[in-house]
């Protein structure tokens, strides 16, 4: 029996062989020299406290997202994946807050050296651009040192991940100040950069830079690379222009190559040169297949250029290939709703011989156009055929139907196709009821239209809501006159609410009918419901249009106490209403408030303040230049703005200058010798009105009002 060896003693797991053991007091360093050390501590039992209802804090619990500290973990998780040196660096960035200074490179400094692939691997991680600069060009001052590809490429990346891709595109030049000249790798990155951003234009400046200033040329790949971003960025010229250098280089094209300019000019609608460039793409390499048929197809689609659309068909006949689902679902319904049904139509019938899978949406779109061409014939014999194949028609069919019933004023066969779509459980909404709640108000068949409503209400319809619906269509269609007296109808049931009143009293308004407007106002008032703020818009605008100032006035306050704003075609009415009867200081408070409470008033208003500015002036050659900045600004002076000359003149000015002003206007025909006379009229009165209040306010000041109206004066107000 041969000797045995002696047993060997086994090795001690220091720093050199491995991990040390844990414990309490010995620190255990993982991964090496310069990793993050971390000590063992005996972990506490965890002890809860019993729930206690009066120290419970309801919004602490409400709050999940609630931040919490980070653990040691998560703050080292990137540091764990790089080397020991490499997170000694990042651990420095760290400690002294990502701030590029003393301390930093007194860290830096205690390594002997820092190799190009250590600076790659710590550019890949850091997210401060700043801080990789300055340690990048750190790097490249040690004695020795040049930068490889590696860190090149890494600094790139690190720019382009924070939005600095302006700089990464000067790295070329850079490379080549410090003799190493980039290779068609590096513009292949930054080119791919630009590319996944949607920046067209940047990956035509790299390309440019890479082929004209350094001299590479570029591959068959990256060729097709620039010219798909180009393409799918919209710059089809440029696009067509790197072709012809592809051209000029002595490239043989790809399949790829061909079909990113197929692409590219059958979405700009240049068929002609689509159909010479597949015409290349058929002599040298291969036909288009079913799939890139169907692609072209749905390109042209959404275009609408359906003329397009169908030479591409036709091609593709030509080529012998059979055409799938996918390829006359989209041409069937792109001619359906390009008003081309029959065309479509014979397409599903080719579709429907071959045995082709018709989708219901096929269907869908097909009836539709029918519908809407007034061939309700054929939209129920393709109703007829989806149901023989097997299919349910959706609510959509049924609702398209029922509008081409209605449409053809056979409502009673429309009522009973809703029935059916209420039996088939498919829940109709507001278009399925629209059509029949119209035919039966024009043929002014109120019970019937009441017996469409209870059932509405039993299929759990908003019905006050839809009602609203309702009658901004029949306004819009037949005028307010059949809605008010629909109305009528409907308020003996209780359908009633203060939106149906809004659409009412806006249709009279935008008609000239003011009075009537302002009957349904004082009707809403009278009644339960509560005005709201759309209400008192409209009434302002009658009001003021009847010359009712006081109350237009009146219902500017009940907004104002509602916590709102009027709108401001209200607010813009009311002060020209009080501009024309002379309330000029009502209506400049008015203007005051308006802007106030608005992000973006009428040029007008905001030329209003401009112009009492530059009364203070005392100057009617500066109120003149004001108005003519204005005019170029396309506002010509109005009510607004001569009342705002009058205000400015008599607060800050006198009559004469303002008279100035008003003269300059009608030598410019900008105002008529009858609007002068008025015009100067307002001033007159405006400004005894101001001296009435300052002889007021003297007397008052003075304390001899009191005295006066004791000696029987009656000319002071009371």
């Amino acid at each position: 029996m041969p000797p045995q060896p002696p047993p060997t003693k086994p090795n001690k797991f220091y720093f050199f062989y491995g991990h040390r053991k844990p414990s309490q007091n010995r620190p255990t360093v993982r991964g090496g020299l310069f990793s993050n050390r971390q000590t063992l501590t005996p972990s506490k039992p965890k002890t809860t406290e019993p729930f206690d209802i009066q120290k419970w804090d309801p919004h602490f619990l409400s709050n999940p997202n609630r931040p919490s500290p980070p653990s040691p973990e998560a703050s080292f998780s990137v540091s764990l994946r790089l080397s020991p040196i490499a997170r000694f660096i990042v651990d420095a960035f760290r400690k002294n807050s990502y701030k590029w200074g003393p301390p930093v490179l007194t860290e830096l400094n205690k390594l002997r050296r820092v190799t190009p692939n250590l600076v790659a691997e710590v550019l890949k991680v850091q997210t401060n651009p700043t801080l990789a600069f300055k340690f990048f060009h750190w790097a490249e001052k040690q004695k020795g040192y040049n930068h490889n590809f590696a860190s090149y490429n890494a600094f790139a990346y690190c720019l382009n991940r924070n939005n600095h891709f302006r700089a990464a595109d000067q790295l070329p030049e850079l490379m080549d100040s410090q003799g190493k000249p980039p290779s068609e790798k590096q513009f292949e990155i930054l080119i791919r950069m630009h590319s996944d951003a949607g920046r067209g234009l940047r990956v035509y400046h790299v390309y440019d830079k890479m082929r004209n200033k350094f001299g590479v040329k570029p591959r068959v790949f990256l060729y097709n690379r620039v010219m798909d971003a180009l393409v799918r960025t919209g710059h089809l010229d440029l696009a067509l222009s790197v072709y012809n250098d592809f051209k000029e280089d002595g490239l043989v094209e790809e399949r790829v190559t061909f079909m990113v300019l197929i692409k590219g000019l059958c979405k700009a609608g240049r068929i002609d040169e689509m159909l010479e460039v597949m015409g290349r793409m058929r002599e040298k390499l291969c036909k288009l297949d079913v799939f890139a048929y169907t692609a072209l197809v749905r390109i042209l689609v959404p275009e609408g250029n359906l003329d397009g659309c169908l030479r591409v068909w036709e091609e593709m006949k030509r080529d012998r290939v059979e055409p799938d689902v996918m390829a006359y679902a989209t041409i069937i319904t792109g001619l359906s709703k390009g008003g081309r049904v029959e065309e479509g139509y014979g397409l599903f019938k080719e579709m429907k011989s071959k045995g082709h899978l018709i989708d219901r949406a096929i269907y869908g779109s097909l009836i539709e156009s029918f519908v809407a061409g007034n061939k309700v014939g054929v939209a129920f014999d393709l109703l007829k055929d989806l149901v023989s194949s097997g299919y349910r028609a959706d609510l959509g069919i049924y609702n398209n139907l029922i509008e081409g019933l209605c449409n053809l004023n056979k409502v009673e066969r429309a009522y009973k196709l809703f029935q059916v779509s209420v039996r088939e459980g498919l829940e109709p909404d507001f278009l399925s009821v629209k059509p029949l709640l119209v035919s039966y108000a024009e043929a002014k068949r109120m019970e019937e239209f009441c017996k469409l409503l209870k059932q509405m209400e039993k299929l759990d319809f908003p019905v006050i809501d839809d009602l609203s619906k309702f009658f901004c269509i029949l306004v819009e269609k037949k005028g307010p006159v059949m809605a008010l007296e629909t109305f009528k109808h409907l308020k003996a049931k209780g359908y009633v609410s203060a939106e149906i009143y809004n659409i009412l009293m806006d249709s009279f308004h935008k008609v000239g009918e003011m009075k009537k407007a302002l009957l349904l106002f004082d009707e809403i008032n009278g009644s339960n419901l509560k005005p709201d703020l759309f209400t008192y818009n409209i009434a302002i605008l009658c009001l003021v249009d009847l010359g009712e100032i006081q109350e237009a006035c009146v219902c500017h306050n009940k907004i104002i106490e509602m916590s709102c704003f009027p709108s401001i075609a209200a607010y813009s009415c009311l002060v020209k209403g009080l501009c024309k009867v002379g309330e000029i200081d009502e209506a400049m408070m008015l203007v005051r408030d308006f802007l106030g409470n608005v992000t973006s008033g009428p040029m007008e208003f905001k030329s209003t303040l401009t112009v009492i500015h530059a009364c203070k002036s005392n100057d009617a050659e500066k109120v003149i230049d004001v108005l003519n900045e204005m005019m170029q600004q396309g506002c010509p002076p109005d009510n607004v703005i001569c009342s705002a000359i009058i205000s400015g003149m008599c607060k800050y000015g006198t009559i004469e200058e303002a008279r100035k002003v008003f003269s300059n206007l009608r030598e410019r025909k900008l105002l008529i010798e009858s609007d002068t006379i008025v015009y100067d009229e307002l001033l007159i009165d405006h400004m005894k009105k101001k001296t009435a209040d300052l002889v007021i306010s003297g007397l008052k000041f003075f304390g001899l009002e009191s005295k006066l109206k004791s000696k029987g004066c009656k000319l002071l107000p009371s």
